[in-house]
């Protein structure tokens, strides 16, 4: 396996995780997958930081524990602290986090003053997203091609570790 230490953004907004991969495997795919980890990583980071003040007050109402419980465990799964511990993130473990916090959320969103389940789906849907069309990935100041594999770029050996950067045409799309 591969070991790729993703960053994308920019400055205090800056991201990053773990992503593993077959040095075999197509740059396509893997930016395909890195896109979707990313994506679903700034999603939950918004719902955080939109829902983490509203939440403070509940703390202890029973009503919200579910909540607040599916929102910590998506932000420490979704965390950048995950690569201080060696940990990379799964497209499928982290996608079931964000649709366990999106049940709770639609059973709850009375709770933090909305009217209606739609104005939360409007706050998910609103954060801006990479997009394949228009994204790169950049290894050691060069874009590596689609159409490439892997160890194309990194060669043979299973047991490498790089460090590489989502780069986008436009800074993001809707």
């Amino acid at each position: 396996m591969v070991r790729l230490h993703v960053k994308y953004g920019e400055g205090d907004g800056e991201e990053e995780f773990l992503y593993d991969s077959q040095s075999s495997a197509q740059i396509e795919g893997v930016l395909r997958e890195i896109l979707q980890i990313a994506n679903l990583q700034l999603k939950i980071d918004r719902l955080a930081l939109e829902l983490e003040p509203q939440l403070a007050p509940l703390y202890g109402d029973q009503k919200a524990v579910g909540l607040i419980r599916a929102l910590s465990e998506a932000k420490a799964y979704a965390s950048k602290d995950q690569v201080l511990h060696g940990k990379p993130l799964l497209y499928h473990a982290l996608k079931d986090h964000f649709q366990v916090l999106e049940k709770e959320l639609n059973s709850s969103y009375q709770l933090l003053g909305f009217s209606d389940s739609e104005q939360l789906q409007k706050l998910s849907a609103s954060v801006e997203q990479y997009e394949i069309g228009n994204t790169h990935l950049h290894w050691a100041g060069k874009e590596l091609l689609r159409d490439k594999q892997l160890c194309y770029y990194i060669g043979k050996n299973k047991k490498t570790k790089i460090t590489v950067r989502v780069q986008s045409d436009g800074l993001f799309s809707a």
